[in-house]
């Protein structure tokens, strides 16, 4: 299956932040919308990814002043990414070995979408418990 499978279902709005955004609006914005991570864009393009591990190592090691500085101070600025036709696969692999959790989704020189380690999980949860039922319905009907 393809990261398009995903994106078809929990749909393709993507929460941006600017660089210049301070911190502890960007936490805001991650709180209120229960989500882990947030991509740095200015002008359509992709500048770095704020997480939940960026905020929590910064405010380690930094303190609670951390919170009035931009964003672009914080975020991670190598942004992997993927695109929609790679499949689930490929892409668990890409997180497991990079170590992240949050994966934009591009197609040319657009975002189309954010994959989470979540929505991956959901998915593969869902493909398990249909294949459950088909297995199920094959043994009445046999």
């Amino acid at each position: 299956m393809t990261v398009r499978a995903i994106l078809e279902a929990k749909g393709q709005q993507v929460l941006s932040v600017e660089p210049d955004a301070k911190l502890s609006v960007a936490i805001r914005m991650l709180s209120e919308r229960k989500i882990g991570a947030v991509l740095v864009m200015s002008q359509g393009r992709i500048e770095g990814i704020l997480s939940e591990r960026d905020i929590v190592r910064v405010l380690g090691e930094r303190g609670a002043a951390v919170l009035d500085e931009p964003v672009s101070e914080v975020m991670t600025r190598k942004v992997v990414n993927c695109r929609r036709s790679d499949t689930v696969g490929a892409i668990m692999e890409m997180m497991t070995m990079g170590k992240f959790r949050h994966l934009p989704v591009i197609e040319g020189d657009r975002v189309v979408g954010l994959i989470s380690i979540g929505d991956i999980v959901k998915w593969r949860v869902q493909e398990y418990e249909s294949e459950q039922e088909a297995m199920r319905q094959y043994i009445k009907t046999a």
